[in-house]
């Protein structure tokens, strides 16, 4: 069946998919988005957003646990983890009924099915829909988006098989909480995982391959997120290589290499979190010009491929592997269609990255290390939150502010923060960095009292022989 033509069809409706076809069709372009699964993607239904539900019911049951620290008494609290789920799950599906909503009152056609380019340089999509063969259509496009975003990564010859070792779906669905787990890999993912599932009382391991755990976080970072969590009770093992893991009848086998020494552990689930892979199977791109490397669909800077007819966004394109990075590609790629002067393409140093586990983690800009590699003259900053009067009175004086700047220019290169609702704070430091901002203009900036952000004036302060409270 011929479908209608389109000035722009969104293949994949997750974060920057919906966003970039709500932009198209605010901008006057007709515009389909097509979905073989749920509107909202794998971050609002499996990831981003039903995590932070768990979490947050985690964080709660930690402050009821420590109750007599703010002198109230508090007995018999337990865990419905089937209650603990539903919550998540409804919160998801209130935001992806929130999605159809969007894309509607924009008026953008949404197709259920599976897009796969039928003749890329004519704009020819095909919607496959497997319940009625019957139905699929050939829609025409003068441009596709493509945001089929990405999966969990795979050990080599250990696949997730769902029951006893599990990807992050079935990580948020758990039939009953585990004694022991497992957890491999220690990016954003498999600490916040680790981070739930301790809390609420899972003995918890963490394997890394790296030297560290949060790799791509400021050293200095990583090594205070350890030793926080190491305090909670999670056993971390880092420069660790995995012999083998292997699914039992009812626990998981583990064969590790730490430190020249090979280990066998058992647990009763594991969690594999070492990464994800674009989507870029089944959408026909073997007929196009699109290059593909890494499982990954090259763009520009633009977020045009090879094809001048096709783009691509957000995970499909490769790290970092964020919903905002995808919106913001997202509006990027249809404003350049659109024609709209004055852009300006994205800058990835200005992308803020958090990881929600407890304690927090965020950062934006480059690590200390990274600066000095490229060469700069830089000016360290510190603050810890122990001689911050707002984290006192939460109970919260575990964690740090720490800012990188430039000598010769003042230009704040890079912030790094760990401690309570520190990714709530990094977007002071994104603004920041979006308008150039320079020590002078932080240093005259009134921060409110009392409040975690003074941790982040102290910090700049700091870097020039300027703090009061240290």
């Amino acid at each position: 069946m011929i479908g209608s033509k389109f000035d722009v069809v969104v293949i994949g409706a997750g974060p920057g998919g919906y966003v970039a076809a709500i932009r198209s069709a605010q901008l006057g372009m007709k515009t389909a988005i097509v979905e073989a699964a749920e509107l909202g993607g794998v971050c609002l239904n499996w990831g981003c957003i039903p995590t932070k539900a768990l979490l947050r019911t985690a964080e709660i049951y930690k402050n009821i646990k420590n109750a007599d620290q703010y002198g109230l008494s508090v007995s018999g609290v337990s865990i419905n983890i089937d209650k603990v789920i539903k919550r998540s799950r409804e919160i998801s599906n209130q935001l992806n009924q929130g999605v159809s909503y969007l894309l509607k009152k924009n008026k953008v056609e949404i197709i259920k099915g599976w897009g796969k380019i039928e003749k890329g340089s004519n704009g020819e999509i095909r919607v496959l829909v497997d319940e009625a063969p019957e139905e699929h259509k050939i829609l025409k496009a003068t441009n596709v988006i493509l945001a089929t975003g990405a999966r969990a990564r795979h050990l080599p010859d250990c696949h997730s098989d769902g029951k006893l070792i599990w990807t992050y779906r079935e990580a948020m669905t758990p039939d009953s909480l585990p004694k022991s787990l497992l957890v491999v890999g220690s990016g954003a993912i498999g600490i916040e995982f680790a981070s739930f599932y301790n809390t609420l009382g899972s003995k918890v391991t963490v394997v890394e391959i790296l030297d560290r755990i949060l790799p791509q976080e400021d050293t200095e970072i990583s090594e205070l997120a350890r030793s926080s969590l190491e305090k909670e009770g999670i056993e971390i093992h880092t420069s660790s290589n995995i012999k083998g893991l292997n699914a039992g009848k009812n626990s998981v086998e583990l064969k590790i290499e730490i430190n020249g020494d090979e280990k066998n552990k058992k647990f009763d689930r594991a969690i594999v979190a070492i990464g994800i892979l674009g989507n870029v199977e089944g959408l026909g791109l073997e007929k196009t010009e699109v290059v593909v490397e890494n499982h990954h669909v090259v763009t520009d800077e633009w977020c045009q491929t090879n094809e001048k007819s096709i783009w691509a966004i957000g995970d499909l394109v490769g790290p970092p592997w964020l919903a905002h990075k995808a919106e913001h590609e997202g509006v990027i790629a249809v404003e350049r269609i659109a024609g709209m002067d004055g852009l300006m393409p994205l800058d990835v140093t200005q992308i803020p990255s958090c990881t929600y586990s407890i304690p927090q983690v965020a950062s934006i800009g480059l690590t200390e290390i990274k600066a000095k590699e490229l060469g700069y003259e830089i000016r360290v900053g510190r603050f810890p939150f122990k001689a911050n009067g707002k984290a006192l009175a939460l109970g919260e004086p575990g964690g740090l502010v720490k800012t990188i700047f430039d000598v010769k220019s003042g230009e704040l290169l890079g912030a790094h923060m760990i401690g309570n609702e520190v990714t709530e704070l990094i977007q002071g430091y994104g603004i920041a960095k979006a308008l150039e901002t320079t020590e002078d203009e932080l240093i005259h900036t009134v921060f409110p009292h009392p409040t975690l952000s003074e941790s982040m004036y102290e910090s700049v302060l700091n870097a020039y022989n300027r703090a009061i409270h240290i």
